[in-house]
C-alpha cells in the first residue's frame, strides 16, 4: 500500500543518519510533507538531497529550548500543523559502573529524556485529532547491558513517558507510542566500537549472535514500524511499544 501518509505533515528530529533517514525517506515515499532536524547544517544538508521530494532541514538540538521553538516556528509558518511527530534525536556512551560521570549522566539524560520531553510539549498547540507522537525506545530499556546502564536507564524512561502521556493526551485524540529497535546497522552504533573497521564488525558479528533471527536490523526495517505507527493502520494502538528487533528482547 502506497500513500499511507499522503497530506500528512510529519516533523522528525535527528534524521540526517540511520533510523531518522531512512524513516523520512519511507515518508515522503509515502507521500507526507516531511521536516527533518540535524545539529551540523552540512550533514543536515547532505540528509536533504539524499531524501529529495518534499522535505525540508532545519538546523536544531532538540536539547536546546530555543532550537525547538526555532524549529516549530518555521513549522507552523510553512505547514500550518503537524500530523506526525517522530522524535528520533538522542544517543549514547558506554560506561561501567564505576567508571559513570556526572557529565555521561547529564549529556544522556539531556538528550534521550528532557530533550523528547520538550520536543513533545512545544509541538502539541500543532498537533490535533488523528495526531501520531512516536518516540524512539530501545530494547536497552528492557534488556540489561554491561557498561551501559545509564542509556538503558535513559530509555526506559521514554518507556514510561508513552504510558503517563497516553493518558495526558486522551481528550486531545493524539496518540503516543514507542517504537524500540534492537542492534541496527547505524553509524551511532557502529561508532560504539571505535574507527576500527575489523572492530565494528566484530560488533555487529557479536550482537547478531544474540538475536534469534541470526542478524542486526536495517534501518530502513525500523522505519517501516514508525510507518505503521504514523499511519491511520495504527489508529487504536495508543501507549504501546513496538520492538522491532529480530526477538532480541522477546526470548
Amino acid at each position: 500500500m502506497s500513500n499511507r501518509l499522503s497530506g500528512k505533515v510529519a516533523v522528525i528530529t535527528g534524521a540526517t543518519s540511520g533510523i531518522g533517514l531512512a524513516t523520512a525517506k519511507i515518508f515522503v515515499a509515502q507521500g507526507a510533507k516531511v521536516f527533518i532536524t540535524g545539529r551540523r547544517r552540512d550533514v543536515l544538508d547532505k540528509a536533504v538531497a539524499e531524501i529529495g521530494g518534499d522535505v525540508t532541514g532545519i538546523q536544531a538540538d532538540s536539547s536546546s529550548m530555543a532550537d525547538l521553538d526555532s524549529l516549530y516556528e518555521q513549522v507552523k509558518a510553512q505547514a500550518g500543523r503537524i500530523d506526525v511527530l517522530f522524535t528520533n534525536a538522542g544517543g549514547g556512551t558506554m560506561l561501567p559502573l564505576g567508571q559513570i560521570t556526572e557529565e555521561q549522566v547529564d549529556d544522556t539524560f539531556d538528550r534521550n529524556v528532557k530533550a523528547v520531553v520538550f520536543t513533545v510539549q512545544k509541538a502539541l498547540p500543532l498537533m490535533g485529532q488523528g495526531g501520531s507522537i512516536i518516540l524512539t525506545g530501545s530494547t536497552a530499556g528492557t534488556e540489561g547491558t554491561a557498561a551501559f546502564s545509564i542509556y538503558s536507564a535513559s530509555k526506559a524512561a521514554v518507556r514510561n513517558l508513552a504510558r503517563s502521556w497516553a493518558l495526558d493526551l486522551k481528550e486531545t485524540g493524539i496518540r503516543v507510542n514507542v517504537v524500540s529497535p534492537g542492534a541496527t546497522r547505524t553509524p551511532g552504533l557502529v561508532e560504539l566500537a571505535g574507527d576500527d573497521p575489523q572492530a565494528q564488525q566484530g560488533l555487529l558479528d557479536y550482537l547478531a549472535s544474540r538475536i534469534p533471527l541470526g542478524r542486526v536490523g536495517e534501518a530502513e526495517e525500523i522505519g517501516k514500524a514508525v510507518l505503521f505507527l504514523a499511519s491511520d493502520d495504527a489508529s487504536f494502538v495508543n501507549g504501546a511499544e513496538l520492538f522491532a528487533d529480530g526477538g532480541q528482547a522477546q526470548v
